[in-house]
Order: C-alpha cells, then sequence, then structure tokens
C-alpha cells in the first residue's frame, strides 16, 4: 500500500507539472514577469489586445498563413531562422510591406541555451544583417530574439543586453510544434486568451487552418491582434 501511495502522488505531481506547463495561470505568468522583467512574457493591461508570434519563419507556409492574417486584419511577428530565408526573401519582405514585423530566432532549429555564448552572438548578429537586408534602408527591424527551446540563462539574458536585444517569450503557447492537430491548438489559444497576451506559434502546414479558426472567434471576442512592438505601444 505505501508503494502504491508513492507512485499516485508522484503521478500527480508529474501529471500536474504538465498541465502547469501546458497551461501556466495567470499568477504564474505575472509572477515570471515580476522576476524577470527583461524577458516579454505578458504586458499586464485591461485592453483586449493579443500579440501574435510565429516562429520558424520562413516555410513552404508562409505565404499561406500570410494570406490569412490578410483576411482577418490581424498582424505578427514571425520569428525568423537565418537558415531558412534563402530562396524565401520576397515572402519575408512581402510580410514587412503589410505591418508584419521580423525578429530574430537564431541561424538553426536547435535550443539556444546550450549554445556557447560567442557562438550564439555570432548566430544572432548573421541573422541581424539577413533581416536588415530585408528590411532595406527604409526601415528598422525591431531588436527582439526568441531562444530555440524557449529556454533561457544567465549568460543568455547577460550576452542579449550587451548586443541590445529583448527577450521575448509569451503566454500562450499550445505547443504547435509537436501538436499537429490543429483543433486542439485552436481551443488551447481561444481558451488562454487574456489581455496583453503574447501566442506562440510556428509556422507549419497545419498552422493555417489553425489561425482560420482562432483568428475570427477573438475578433469577435472583441480583441485586436497586433505585433509585439503594436502591444507594447498600446499599452505602454
Amino acid at each position: 500500500m505505501p508503494t502504491l501511495l508513492v507512485l499516485i502522488s508522484i503521478l500527480t505531481l508529474t501529471l500536474s507539472t504538465l498541465y502547469i506547463v501546458y497551461r501556466p495561470p495567470s499568477a504564474l505568468i505575472s509572477y515570471l514577469q515580476r522576476r524577470w522583467p527583461d524577458v516579454l512574457f505578458h504586458v499586464p493591461t485591461h485592453k483586449k489586445i493579443l500579440a501574435l508570434t510565429i516562429d520558424d519563419a520562413p516555410s513552404p507556409s508562409t505565404s499561406e498563413i500570410h494570406k490569412i492574417l490578410k483576411t482577418y486584419g490581424a498582424k505578427a511577428t514571425f520569428f525568423v531562422i537565418g537558415s531558412h530565408i534563402a530562396g524565401r526573401e520576397d515572402t519575408l519582405r512581402g510580410l514587412v510591406a503589410d505591418g508584419h514585423e521580423l525578429a530574430n530566432h537564431a541561424m538553426r532549429d536547435e535550443p539556444s541555451f546550450r549554445l556557447p555564448q560567442d557562438e550564439l552572438t555570432r548566430q544572432i548578429k548573421s541573422v541581424e544583417v539577413q533581416i536588415n537586408q530585408i528590411y532595406g534602408p527604409v526601415a528598422s527591424p525591431p531588436r527582439y530574439f526568441r531562444p530555440g527551446s524557449g529556454f533561457f540563462s544567465a549568460a543568455m539574458r547577460k550576452t542579449l543586453a550587451s548586443l541590445d536585444y529583448r527577450l521575448v517569450l509569451g503566454s500562450i503557447y499550445p505547443h504547435d510544434a509537436q501538436v499537429s492537430q490543429w483543433k486542439i491548438n485552436a481551443t488551447h489559444i481561444l481558451s488562454m486568451a487574456r489581455p496583453g497576451g503574447i501566442i506562440i506559434c510556428h509556422d507549419r502546414e497545419w498552422t493555417t487552418p489553425m489561425l482560420r479558426k482562432v483568428l475570427p472567434e477573438l475578433t469577435k471576442r472583441g480583441y485586436h491582434i497586433v505585433t509585439v512592438t503594436e502591444l507594447l505601444s498600446e499599452t505602454a
């Protein structure tokens, strides 16, 4: 019997932890924002405004995602992987021309926290050059960085501060990089939507049907879907 109770306790603790990771309560997000003010998780506000962020851009799905955003009048911040850019420069220019913004997601799809700081710096600077070329001389891209896998360290935060980058995470994440069922992901986002939230999703083929469900419903609820920069400026 004691062994069974221990196993039940371990299972309960594990499931509770997984649930909190998948559906972090507002109080936890607020705590994380206070604990690491240089890392952006959400913006405290009562305004019905949400930032949409899309990781791992560009991809073969980016153009279709762009069309969906245009259909519903939504804006997004695309976190760009440097190794994905070649051959898709015009796709990214089209996003910028329509009021979306590009941000830095390093050179490869890998856990950024495992990189030595000199390699992380090299990758960030390399992607920065590519993004600047997309924007051209007329405008300047925002200096946001999202680490691959979403984990960060004190050393990473120090490196980003020295490069004048803001580390951006989020508060609404359906884990769509692993979960390809768009209906599940859409339900998750809609159930977690709160004023000032930051949605994290990925540039995947199943993102398009997810956005077709999510965007009109959020609009119906009175939300404006904006870039990270717009979220920060609207709630300043």
